[in-house]
């Protein structure tokens, strides 16, 4: 009796399952049985097809993707270039913005001080840059202590707590406050160089010391004694930051061979007082210049809490039209000022030859499929980032040097000099219209107007804004 029971129960509910199943499916828009064979049938294995298929599943589609006209029509060639000596690598981390920032300041000390070439310590800003960071991390959590725990700005700052990337506005404040030394003074280690696995530690030990801070506001413990927890959260931080990179130098003593290879007397300096003496450029003289089409252009805007720094201001610009930033750019070059500029490095980028071209892989041709979006939906989308920093030191003007159209311009990179041509890449101005999207460009060469705008309360934009990708 419970048998047959069963087996009616069974069947009725096979019948029901069966009649609607297809009606449900397409209901919640589920990929039916229906559906599956129309998509099966569109696909027409003919021999071009099979071809593709061959070639594409034993190749790396970016090879095949490859524009070849693009490559044979590219040219090296610049009518304007700066003058620059070596270039650096960031190795396995992602501090191209702090390599670029001080690839700026680099040609001015070796022609002020008469040398073959110089470099500066990005480990010892990089050391500085971690500490501050998780110190600012620590702040964010004790003003957010009281939120919801999956609270939007929470989550964003929680979810990677200390990262590799920054702005120019990160270096700028670095050095105010840090000053600089030379290379040879604190040499890269191996975590400066592949900082994957501390980060990975430091990012865990900021969520528990971010979890202790939040169980403390909790407990309706003292601010007073929240940040006495603190102090001792940063006394941790700052040990791991010594075992990976070695203490920061405090004073040092500096010796030197010039171009006549005469050696200096040695001298003893601070790290800010080597800045003095050896750079001393006024950094307020530089601005920051954005095309996010995602804004209007002619205001003023800032993200919010994106700082390395307490109490530094922070990352700030003007959006202004990509054409603009191409006028500005070009009339700093021809002056023998180098320009420091962000853009997506993951498009159109060739790192062999080091070219970099819309359309240089030609992945819509390849799959027979439409790719394009306009700048603004690619920033809509999340498909670009301004995820890198380099240096324009170079360009190539389309007709007359100072009235014709830049038709190139040279970057100077921080990959090595066994990437792209000797560490150096060809940038055609399709890829500025379409993928550069900052500039640090001297006020000498903005116009009024633009700068008045810095001086005007900033728009305020949440962390998560399509511009904040940090260069890495």
């Amino acid at each position: 009796m419970m048998l047959r029971s069963w087996t009616t129960t069974l069947g009725l509910l096979t019948i029901f399952l069966a009649t609607t199943a297809p009606a449900m499916a397409a209901k919640d828009g589920a990929l039916s049985p229906q559906i599956q064979k129309q998509l099966r049938n569109s696909l027409k294995m003919d021999a071009p097809t099979r071809a593709l298929r061959n070639a594409l599943t034993t190749n790396d589609a970016k090879d095949l993707a490859l524009n070849r006209e693009i490559v044979q029509k590219h040219s090296n060639l610049f009518s304007h270039k700066l003058k620059a000596k070596g270039i650096t690598n960031q190795q396995h981390s992602g501090r191209c913005w702090l390599f670029a920032s001080l690839n700026v300041m680099r040609p001015l000390v070796i022609e002020k001080h008469k040398l073959d070439g110089f470099e500066f310590s990005e480990s010892y800003l990089s050391f500085w840059d971690k500490l501050e960071k998780a110190n600012w991390f620590l702040e964010i959590m004790i003003d957010m202590s009281d939120r919801e725990p999956f609270d939007r700005e929470l989550d964003y700052f929680m979810k990677d707590p200390i990262t590799d990337g920054g702005w120019w506005d990160f270096s700028v404040a670095l050095v105010e406050k840090y000053g600089v030394v030379p290379k040879s003074v604190m040499p890269e280690s191996h975590a400066s160089s592949n900082t994957d696995v501390m980060n990975r530690v430091l990012a865990k030990k900021l969520r528990v010391d971010a979890m202790k801070i939040r169980k403390m506001r909790a407990e309706k413990k003292p601010i007073a004694e929240i940040r006495a927890a603190k102090k001792r959260m940063l006394a941790e931080v700052y040990r791991i930051l010594v075992l990976n990179f070695g203490e920061p130098p405090t004073e040092f003593t500096y010796r030197y061979v010039d171009k006549k290879k005469k050696v200096s007397e040695p001298k003893t300096y601070t790290p800010q007082s080597f800045y003095k003496e050896w750079v001393g450029i006024d950094l307020s003289q530089y601005v920051h210049l954005c095309d996010d089409p995602t804004q209007s252009y002619g205001k003023h805007y800032k993200m919010r809490r994106i700082r390395n720094i307490v109490g530094t201001p922070e990352v700030h610009y003007v959006n202004v039209p990509v054409d603009t930033l191409r006028k500005l750019a070009s009339k700093s070059l021809l002056d023998d000022e180098p320009v420091l500029f962000g853009g997506d490095a993951l498009q159109d980028m060739d790192r062999a030859q080091g070219i970099m071209q819309v359309g240089l892989y030609d992945y819509s041709s390849l799959y027979g499929v439409d790719l394009n979006l306009s700048k603004k939906d690619q920033f809509v989308t999340r498909d670009e980032a301004v995820n890198h920093m380099m240096l324009f030191v170079g360009i190539d003007m389309d007709g007359d040097a100072k009235k014709g159209k830049p038709a190139k311009w040279l970057v100077e990179n921080s990959w090595g000099a066994d990437r792209g041509d000797k560490g150096y890449w060809t940038l055609y101005d399709e890829w500025f219209s379409k993928h550069v999207h900052s500039i640090i460009i001297k006020k000498a060469y903005v116009p009024n107007n633009i700068l008045r705008e810095f001086r005007k309360p900033a728009v305020d934009l949440p962390p998560w804004t399509p511009m904040n990708m940090p260069s890495r």
